[in-house]
């Protein structure tokens, strides 16, 4: 008994389709490598040149949105909130190479037993908000990690986060620590007291929802949370600063 049947069998690829695919993949290639190479440029600029405006405060006004956003150097931030906002959003910022490792591996584990949350640290939040897009996707992610690791050989921590506290997005249309200052509490940055920077800091994680000027009873009982462990003293010796309190 025989069985008829027929495979099939995909056609080869001619000599042209081959020519042009290769041709592709190498405009391809190059056209990464010049996005990258653009990218490091733009990191070396960086560490020297502060930023005018993030593609985030772009949209906005591109929407009609007023944006405060008023830069200031560190040295005219005040350690309250450099302290606050270290313990609050990455609490190793001294130790880790751009990425927290061990952070990330917690917040794997916690999202296979459906607890996710994030692990960003601030100069992964830099690389967001400067060089990538808003919109949360595994794509933006893997594209965050070697970006945070580039920029943290090429740019000084003390730098990371002067340009993080000068693009933060701190509520609707305000960007920034000094910014963020004067629409909360009336004042510089420079003069705020260890309760104001603690109110500016956990309201980071949700500046639309968050009012550091008006704060809801949640909103204090987390601040106040967050200045019991910023009392723990956190590391500030890569921004050559001491913790004196």
């Amino acid at each position: 008994m025989t069985t008829d049947f027929q495979t099939s069998v995909p056609p080869p690829i001619r000599p042209a389709q081959r020519g042009m695919l290769t041709r592709w993949l190498r405009r391809a290639g190059i056209l990464l490598a010049m996005l990258l190479g653009g990218v490091l440029v733009a990191m070396v600029l960086l560490r020297f040149f502060d930023l005018p405006k993030t593609p985030v405060m772009l949209f906005d006004r591109l929407f009609g949105q007023t944006v405060d956003h008023r830069p200031v150097p560190l040295s005219r931030v005040s350690a309250n909130v450099i302290r606050a906002v270290i313990t609050s959003e990455d609490g190793r910022f001294c130790q880790h190479g751009g990425v927290d490792l061990d952070e990330l591996k917690d917040a794997i584990e916690d999202a296979r037993t459906g607890r996710p949350r994030g692990a960003s640290t601030i100069t992964m939040q830099v690389v967001k908000n400067v060089f990538l897009w808003p919109q949360r996707s595994y794509v933006r992610k893997a594209l965050e990690l070697p970006l945070a690791y580039a920029l943290d050989l090429i740019v000084p921590k003390r730098r990371i986060l002067e340009i993080y506290l000068n693009i933060a997005e701190w509520g609707p249309g305000i960007y920034g620590v000094e910014a963020a200052a004067w629409n909360a509490f009336g004042k510089s940055a420079a003069r705020l007291d260890e309760a104001e920077a603690a109110l500016l800091a956990v309201s980071l994680p949700n500046p639309a929802g968050r009012d550091a000027g008006d704060p809801s009873r949640s909103m204090e009982r987390l601040a106040r949370r967050l200045q019991q462990r910023m009392a723990a003293r956190p590391d500030l010796d890569c921004l050559g600063l001491k913790d004196s309190r």
